[in-house]
């Protein structure tokens, strides 16, 4: 049953390049559909894949005035025509329907006067620039904690950052877990002893088993995960962020980890140890696994019924992938 009080933006803006803070925004959006009316369905579509006669479709009214989420996605790839439908609609969005557009900031002048034209229509505007900076990635986990109900010393936030690395999916997935981990206040001491002892149910091991192809290993590891609790997204995090670092790595060849991680915004241990774990793989077989892992999104997030079962089957499918290669 809808509530009739709740009333979610018709329009949702989300700039910039950080894919955490962007998936949070859509998930955000997606919550506060739900809360109007708890069928409301998520879909996601990039936006050089669709038409304006498709759009309109998509964007009609339900009959039976069903809520959804459209979340386009690439915006800065958009096309003149494609984004003036977009930007006609915004005009007068339809009930029911919450639109969430995706745009990295950059890319082509349509995409971007779309951006206009979505602030000019009052648009929730949302914010994901990239983290680069030491004292933002610091003051990103300090934050992380303090969502999950704890709090971190200086010395455990240089500690997780020093063990985990630059990436935010991970430092985020490392936060809360230590924070479920430990009576919440973390210092040097907790980080040091998470990482000793908690490391082989983390969301990170299933998918660092998967991308390798230890089918037997990375079902392990996802069964224990699920027995203490990890999180589903936090795992299917962890499973989407290993087949992209992996595609990513393998699209530029073989070369010095530490001259591609200028070029790829990542550190030198993580190209390296991707470089590793491309091996065995083909760019069909990554395709494929770049799609399974974005509908496994959509799944932990409230599409799948059964999460546990949306995990497993992707796990299974990401491996069936590179054996296929």
């Amino acid at each position: 049953m809808s509530s009739p009080s709740v009333t979610p933006d018709p329009l949702h803006l989300v700039l910039g390049e950080e894919e955490l803070l962007a998936e949070r925004a859509v998930r955000a959006a997606l919550e506060a559909a739900r809360l109007a009316d708890p069928s409301a369905e998520l879909r996601r579509v990039r936006i050089t894949e669709l038409a304006p006669p498709e759009l309109v479709e998509m964007l009609s009214p339900s009959l039976f005035a069903e809520g959804r989420v459209i979340v386009l996605e690439a915006v800065q790839e958009a096309g003149k025509d494609i984004a003036e439908a977009v930007a006609a609609y915004a005009k007068q969005p339809a009930e029911g329907v919450s639109l969430v557009v995706l745009h990295n900031g950059g890319g082509r002048k349509p995409g971007k006067d779309l951006v206009e034209a979505l602030r000019r229509a009052g648009a929730r505007v949302t914010q994901c620039s990239k983290i680069t900076r030491p004292a933002e990635r610091d003051a990103f986990v300090k934050e992380e904690v303090r969502r999950a109900g704890g709090r971190i010393d200086a010395a455990g936030v240089a500690a997780l950052v020093e063990a985990v690395g630059s990436d935010l999916r991970e430092l985020a997935a490392a936060a809360s877990q230590l924070v479920a981990d430990t009576d919440g206040r973390i210092d040097e001491a907790a980080v040091r002893r998470y990482h000793r002892g908690r490391a082989e149910v983390t969301g990170f091991a299933v998918a660092e088993k998967a991308v390798t192809g230890d089918r037997a290993g990375a079902l392990e590891a996802l069964r224990w995960a699920m027995h203490l609790g990890v999180a589903h997204v936090l795992v299917a995090d962890a499973l989407a962020d290993a087949v992209r670092t992996v595609a990513r790595v393998a699209a530029v060849g073989r070369a010095d980890p530490v001259r591609l991680a200028g070029e790829l915004g990542m550190p030198p241990w993580k190209v390296k140890k991707a470089q590793a774990q491309s091996r065995g793989w083909t760019p069909e077989g990554l395709a494929i696994a770049m799609g399974l892992v974005a509908d496994l999104n959509a799944d932990v997030k409230g599409a799948a019924a059964d999460a546990d079962y949306a995990l497993e089957r992707a796990v299974m499918r990401v491996i069936d992938a590179r054996q296929r290669s």
